[in-house]
C-alpha cells in the first residue's frame, strides 16, 4: 500500500509553494516511480485562516485539480477556527467537503471538480488490509484539546484494532517537535500514553502536522525498537518554522531523539506499507519548485503489544 501524507497546505497568502508541492505530488502520481499512491492522507489545516467554505477553491480544489486520487483528512486547528460565528460554524468548510451524506461535486469547486467524501466523523478510523489508521481531531487551542468522549474513543480504537497488521495514529498537534515556534504537546502525549496504558497497544507510527516543517523523531516506548513520530507540516503554507536542534540531539524533558529535519523546504511524505515494514521517503521542494529526495526510513510493521501495559514510560 502506497500513499502520500501532507499537512498544513493552504496557500493563503502565496499559493506558489503549495502549487509547487502539488505539482510534485501529481508528478509522482503519474510517473508511478516507487509505486503509485492510492490516496493522500492530510493531517490538517487544509485551508487558512479560518477554514471558510469560500477558501476551498483557491486553497484546495484548484491546487489539486489534476491530483485524481482520494484526499482523506483529519481537521487542523485552522480548519476549526471561527472569526465571526454569525457567518460560519466551526469546521463548516471541512465538513462540507469531507463529510457529505450524499457526495457529489460541489459547485464551489468551479473548474476543478472533485467529488466530496462521506467520512463518518471529524475523528475516524481507516481500516486497510495492511494498516489501521486512527485519525483524531485535536481541536483549536494551542497544544490541542481532546475531551473525555474522544479519549474513550481513541482508547477503544486501540483496543479493537486488528492485531494482524500495523497501527498508525494521526493527529494534527504533534506530541513531539524540535521547532522554535510551537513545540510538542504534553496534552497529546497524555492522550497516547493513556491509550497505551489501558490497552497495551503501541502504534507503529505517529503522524502529525501543525508545525510548518518536516521532522522525524524517535521515542522508546516498547522494547521492540523506537517508535517514529513524524511532523509533516510543510505541505504548502508559505511560512516555515525553524528547528532549534540538530539530528541526534535528545530532548531533555522527554528523551525524544531528533533523527531528521527539513525546515527550509516544503514537501510531502510517501509511505509504503507491506507485511514486513513501513517505509518512508520525503520529497523536498525548494523556493524555485525544484524537488530533491529528503528523509528515508523503514520500521517494522508487526503489531506492537506491551507485556505490561502499566509500565508504559511517561511520554
Amino acid at each position: 500500500m502506497v500513499f502520500h501524507v501532507v499537512g498544513d497546505t493552504g496557500g493563503v497568502q502565496d499559493g506558489e509553494f503549495q502549487n509547487n508541492v502539488a505539482e510534485q505530488m501529481i508528478e509522482h502520481l503519474t510517473s508511478g516511480k516507487g509505486g503509485t499512491p492510492q490516496f493522500c492522507y492530510h493531517v490538517g489545516d487544509v485551508v487558512y485562516f479560518t477554514g471558510m467554505r469560500d477558501d476551498y477553491y483557491p486553497q484546495f480544489y484548484e491546487p489539486y485539480a489534476h491530483y485524481d486520487i482520494p484526499i482523506f483528512s483529519i481537521p487542523g486547528n485552522h480548519d476549526g477556527e471561527v472569526d465571526d460565528p454569525s457567518v460560519q460554524t466551526s469546521l463548516d468548510g471541512w465538513v462540507d467537503y469531507f463529510m457529505q451524506g450524499h457526495p457529489d461535486v460541489d459547485p464551489i469547486s468551479k473548474d476543478a471538480p472533485r467529488v466530496q467524501l462521506n467520512l463518518p466523523n471529524v475523528f475516524w478510523t481507516m481500516i486497510t488490509p495492511l494498516a489501521t489508521i486512527i485519525g483524531m481531531y485535536t481541536n483549536v487551542p494551542e497544544g490541542g484539546s481532546v475531551d473525555s468522549i474522544q479519549q474513550q474513543w481513541v482508547t477503544n480504537e486501540f483496543a479493537t484494532a486488528p492485531t494482524d497488521r500495523a497501527l498508525i495514529l494521526a493527529l494534527h498537534h504533534p506530541i513531539y517537535s524540535f521547532d522554535a515556534y510551537h513545540s510538542g504537546s504534553s496534552k497529546m502525549a497524555d492522550i497516547l500514553e493513556n491509550a497505551i496504558r489501558d490497552t497495551g497497544r503501541v502504534p507503529n507510527l505517529v503522524l502529525s502536522g501543525h508545525v510548518h516543517d518536516y521532522q522525524r523523531i524517535e521515542q522508546t516506548i516498547a522494547s521492540d525498537g523506537p517508535t517514529p513520530f513524524l511532523v509533516t507540516g510543510n505541505g504548502g503554507y508559505h511560512n516555515l518554522h525553524a528547528v532549534h536542534s540538530k539530528p541526534g540531539e535528545v530532548a531533555p524533558d522527554t528523551g525524544a531523539v531528533l533523527k531528521y529535519a527539513a525546515d527550509k523546504k516544503w514537501g510531502f511524505l510517501t509511505l509504503t506499507i507491506d507485511k514486513d515494514g513501513i517505509s518512508g521517503v520525503t520529497t523536498e521542494v525548494d523556493r524555485q519548485g525544484i524537488p530533491t529526495q529528503g528523509d528515508t526510513f523503514r520500521y517494522p510493521s508487526d503489531p506492537i503489544m506491551l507485556a505490561q501495559p502499566k509500565s508504559v514510560p511517561t511520554l
